[in-house]
């Protein structure tokens, strides 16, 4: 049984709305995340996704836009959960195991935004919707060079506390 072009257009549709949802927590989140993170390489990178994250939210209602659609949030519980995990982690950790923390948290984020983004940019491409296609694929190239910089902060980050051990 094939999804009718219909159930695929709810499909991507709610698939945008999550992003948007996610993203705009993202924004907010990261700020907290630049901040209470010590380790300056690590606290820039974050600073400077979190300027691309608005992007992503600008670029996100553009979709909407293509797609003849009101921009609306769509709750994520699964980004909800990550964010109340580094919530109380971060309540009861500090220094180099949370800076380490938020890194790992960071990956594990950019996994599933890139998960998300491949999901609504094959369904946007299908449905014949180019412009928003591409404009999900922008976002989910720069998602994919954030979770690589993430990496590599994290094996820096690694290489230098088993340096000063």
């Amino acid at each position: 049984m094939s999804m009718s072009t219909d159930e695929s257009r709810e499909l991507l549709v709610e698939g945008v709305q999550e992003l948007y949802y996610t993203e705009q927590q993202l924004v907010d989140a990261l700020d907290d995340v630049a901040q209470e993170t010590e380790d300056d390489n690590a606290a820039q990178g974050f600073s400077q996704h979190r300027e691309e994250t608005q992007e992503h939210v600008e670029r996100l209602e553009t979709v909407f836009e293509k797609l003849d659609e009101q921009p609306r949030e769509r709750e994520d519980p699964v980004l909800d959960a990550m964010i109340e995990e580094h919530d109380a982690f971060a309540g009861d950790n500090d220094g180099e195991v949370l800076d380490r923390y938020n890194i790992s948290a960071g990956q594990k984020i950019e996994h599933y935004e890139i998960a998300a983004y491949g999901n609504v940019t094959s369904l946007a491409g299908k449905l014949g919707e180019d412009e928003a296609a591409d404009l999900l694929e922008e976002n989910l190239r720069e998602e994919e060079q954030a979770l690589d910089e993430l990496s590599q902060a994290g094996e820096q980050f690694d290489r230098q506390q088993i340096a000063g051990d």
